[in-house]
């Protein structure tokens, strides 16, 4: 590596798939900045000059990883069955980041970035849940509790290995889950 490492192109994008895919390999504590620095070829200060620390790399990975998120989310619409089941899609598709992203005490959950992405996916959350119970607004948190929990519940027993007995598709099998959540009395 001779001293063009600050010349990669684009450095960051380069780190943050280092780091995404030293994460997938072997967790999100296990790699170092040098590490990073090695696998995206460059040299080994810049991922500290570009993010500061290891902190710093994995607050970047969760930022990212909110915004897929809530783009995901919108594209599913409005209706709670079909964001949840993007919900689970996203988890097993972006499992990097999903790890990351629920795991706030590996980076700073308060970075603007973060925070404004996370928001996002959580006002999409919260509309699907005000569609499911329409004129109930006082149970619009419980709600959103209860349908986050089902969701992210199923997508992390799903990713841990405990429901291989559904098959392989994760989004086929949480779809009646899902739907038996909010599922009202005389609907189909």
């Amino acid at each position: 590596m001779g001293g063009d490492g600050y010349h990669h192109g684009n450095l960051r994008r380069a780190v943050l798939d280092a780091a995404i895919e030293a994460i997938a390999e072997a967790g999100p504590a296990t790699w170092s900045l040098r590490e990073l620095a090695r696998r995206a070829g460059v040299s080994h200060a810049a991922p500290a000059h570009h993010f500061g620390d290891k902190t710093g790399v994995l607050t970047a990975v969760a930022a990212e990883g909110y915004t897929l998120f809530a783009d995901a989310l919108e594209a599913a619409g409005s209706d709670l069955h079909g964001v949840g089941l993007a919900y689970v899609r996203f988890a097993v598709e972006h499992r990097v980041h999903f790890e990351v992203m629920f795991a706030p005490a590996l980076y700073r959950p308060d970075d603007p970035e973060v925070a404004a992405a996370r928001d996002r996916a959580g006002r999409v959350l919260a509309e699907g849940v005000r569609g499911a119970v329409p004129g109930r607004p006082a149970e619009d948190r419980t709600a959103g509790i209860a349908a986050w929990s089902i969701v992210h519940g199923f997508a992390h027993l799903w990713l841990s290995g405990a429901l291989r007995d559904l098959g392989d598709d994760p989004v086929r099998a949480a779809g009646p889950v899902i739907r038996l959540l909010f599922e009202r009395p005389g609907s189909p």
